[in-house]
């Protein structure tokens, strides 16, 4: 098949599953071509059947703001007829889902075009209810042909407040294997621990849905009874409120911040336990690969974690802000070198059998060939 797939470039969930299906797709024998306006975080590398668009935005002193939906949906539309698209996966509703309808009715009469809306969190818990976007979310979510979700939270979450007219599938998340370098790794966490500490983990994009900040508080709590350096893996708007925190607590020289990785495979392997706190998940996808590391996470129960989160099998939860309860989760954890080796033996074989790739790559295939016999 040959598939456009319409995404955010940015360090964020949405980006990187949609850049990594896009692979997996290539890999598979089918033609992708993504559109965005930089090339995403994650498609880094050559591969065979991907095409990247980039889409222009033109500078017009007319626009105060320039009109990215439009230059996106006319990129689209050109590119569909031009190499015959079978259909456009647009990944996160706001504006691409917008853009995709008006791409598939600006060349009605010349190709038929499918469009499949991913939901991946924010643009239905955050952005799509501010009353500035919902009607126009809802319309989006109507205007697709099939609309898919990364977990059953947000499904419903969709359904209580947009009662689409499409029913909703529910598609998770994924992870793949990766290759760890053993000497990589054991470099990083001399380097990073050189006095044996023990190492807290936490990535994500740094905004204040995270909690970052409940991080410094869970690990201060567990500095008291055990050696710990904290890895922050990422960058965002909190970043710097979490910077002077932990010089606020003394802490700086226990804190260390990587900033953002293209490989955050070998900083996630070297964590004893990866902590998430935020106050809002519609899946986990930074807590899902450290599973995938055979890292015990902490996270808060919230949203669509406990989807991937199986407490005394991945790690533990706790209630959002509750970090009396998370210290005392991860010093369980490390106190416990046994329970520790068999978490983190769990939580890999838990993630690979239930998220792994080549178990969910099929479920969007499926629907692609759903969407193509229908247009026969």
């Amino acid at each position: 098949m040959k598939i456009g797939i319409a995404c955010y470039p940015t360090y964020g969930g949405s980006g990187v599953v949609a850049t990594e299906l896009g692979k997996n797709l290539a890999r598979r024998g089918h033609e992708v071509h993504f559109f965005s306006y930089a090339i995403p975080s994650r498609l880094n590398e050559f591969l065979e059947n991907i095409y990247f668009h980039e889409v222009e935005v033109p500078q017009y002193p007319l626009f105060k703001y320039p009109p990215y939906a439009l230059s996106l949906a006319t990129k689209m539309a050109d590119i569909a007829v031009y190499e015959r698209l079978d259909l456009i996966h647009v990944h996160y509703a706001i504006p691409h889902a917008i853009s995709a309808y008006l791409s598939r009715e600006m060349i009605a009469q010349q190709h038929a075009l499918k469009i499949i809306t991913t939901l991946h969190g924010t643009d239905i818990t955050l952005v799509g209810v501010d009353p500035s976007f919902m009607r126009i979310t809802r319309f989006g979510i109507d205007r697709s042909d099939a609309v898919t979700a990364v977990s059953h939270f947000l499904k419903e979450e969709t359904r209580r407040t947009f009662e689409p007219r499409l029913p909703i599938h529910v598609i998770h998340n994924f992870i793949e294997e990766h290759p760890l370098q053993e000497h990589v790794c054991g470099h990083l966490k001399e380097r990073l621990a050189p006095e044996g500490e023990f190492i807290l983990v936490h990535l994500s994009n740094f905004r204040p849905v995270k909690r970052v900040l409940d991080v410094l508080e869970v690990a201060l709590r567990v500095k008291r009874k055990v050696a710990v350096k904290v890895l922050f893996i990422g960058d965002g708007p909190d970043r710097s409120l979490a910077e002077q925190r932990a010089r606020a607590l003394g802490m700086e020289h226990d804190v260390i911040f990587v900033g953002k990785q293209e490989n955050i495979y070998p900083f996630l392997t070297i964590g004893d336990v990866f902590i998430m706190p935020s106050a809002l998940e519609s899946f986990g996808l930074a807590a899902l690969e450290a599973m995938s590391c055979g890292v015990p996470c902490v996270t808060s129960r919230v949203g669509g974690l406990p989807e991937i989160m199986k407490d005394g099998i991945t790690g533990f939860t706790a209630e959002v802000g509750d970090v009396e309860a998370m210290s005392e989760h991860v010093l369980t954890i490390l106190h416990n070198p046994d329970l520790k080796q068999r978490l983190s033996r769990t939580a890999r074989e838990y993630a690979f059998d239930h998220f792994h790739v080549n178990r969910i790559i099929p479920q969007y295939l499926q629907l692609y060939e759903s969407l193509k016999e229908e247009s026969k």
